[in-house]
């Protein structure tokens, strides 16, 4: 079954490139035709490469993999934060920052520098020990790093693959992607590289819908590798020990909404099987007494027919004289 139907994508408008006069031509087989001074982009091999995309997502999560949601542009701000901390995966929505793959260390610095900046109370001045002019300072330094790294306060390592929105715009991430061998998944639309991209997904990366549902689409990868990731198989060492991983708060949370959608809809049918089940019983008992009178009843309704048999079966009787006829005749003959 597709993860995303042909309907969902023409209604996010996601067919949609950019005009003829800017495009790539390296992105010629993935256009369908060219309408009104603008390229439609083919959706039969979209629909192919999403589903693509999605197996490769899922199963790197499934081992233990990370995915980093990456989208700067006005459009795929909100939709990168929401989709991103829907699945607890890091994100950068704001500035890409250089270095922040090829120099995560230097980077991560800076990140505990914002989780110590967190820890303090600026309300408090007199129990601080700083003046308003140092908590005020300290106050600014916390809302930048948290604009620019907040996304990513919680990625302890380089991520596993990078999901991208316009690789155009997003180039140092691209780049520092490629440099560290990590597979990147983006949107490609008609004037993008697809050699750039290992999981690329010929798409408009500029209608606010068609951003917002191929995200959605990559978040629900990462949802389902997760259940995967977590769901006990039989032979594993983890369950001969009576030993598995810890979840953590969120993903247990994604699990038990999973657990009661679930749940919720089996409970009808477990109410209907009870509802079933004393329906066929009721009459099971209503019978037994119809049964035991039509056995009462049986031999008087049956005596009757026997005894209206009987004069039947004997009618042939009355023919014996019409035998003897003939005798009679014999002796009558005789006297002659």
């Amino acid at each position: 079954m597709a993860v995303v139907t042909m309907r969902e994508l023409l209604d996010s408008g996601v067919h949609f490139g950019h005009q003829t006069s800017r495009w790539n031509p390296k992105m010629k087989r993935f256009i369908f035709t060219e309408r009104n001074g603008i390229y439609i982009i083919d959706l039969q091999q979209s629909l192919k490469m999403i589903d693509n995309a999605y197996e490769f997502v899922r199963d790197t999560v499934a081992h233990g993999g990370t995915v980093l949601f990456v989208g700067t542009k006005r459009q795929a701000q909100e939709s990168i934060a929401e989709q991103a901390a829907r699945v607890g995966m890091p994100y950068v929505n704001e500035r890409w920052l250089g270095g922040m793959l090829t120099n995560f260390q230097t980077v991560s610095k800076r990140v505990q520098r914002l989780k110590e900046l967190e820890l303090i109370d600026f309300d408090d001045v007199a129990g601080s020990g700083r003046t308003k002019k140092e908590l005020l300072g300290m106050r600014r330094e916390k809302d930048k790093l948290a604009k620019v790294l907040g996304g990513i306060r919680d990625m302890p390592k380089v991520p596993s693959v990078v999901w991208i929105v316009d690789t155009n715009k997003e180039h140092l991430a691209v780049d520092e992607a490629r440099k560290l061998g990590l597979p990147v998944v983006g949107l490609l639309d008609s004037n993008c590289d697809p050699d750039d991209v290992q999981y690329g997904i010929p798409a408009n990366d500029d209608a606010i819908r068609a951003v917002g549902l191929l995200t959605r689409v990559i978040a629900d990868a990462v949802a389902e590798g997760l259940k995967i990731r977590h769901t006990p198989k039989a032979g594993d060492d983890a369950d001969a020990d009576g030993e598995a991983e810890p979840l953590a708060e969120w993903e247990q949370e994604l699990l038990d909404g999973s657990a009661d959608a679930t749940k919720a809809a089996d409970k009808p049918a477990a109410d209907d099987k009870t509802a079933d089940d004393k329906t066929a019983d009721e009459p099971a008992a209503d019978e037994a007494p119809a049964a035991d009178d039509k056995t009462a009843d049986e031999p008087a309704a049956d005596e009757a027919p026997a005894a209206d048999d009987k004069p039947e079966a004997k009618k042939p009787a009355p023919k014996k004289p019409a035998a003897k006829k003939p005798a009679a005749d014999k002796a009558a003959a005789d006297d002659k």
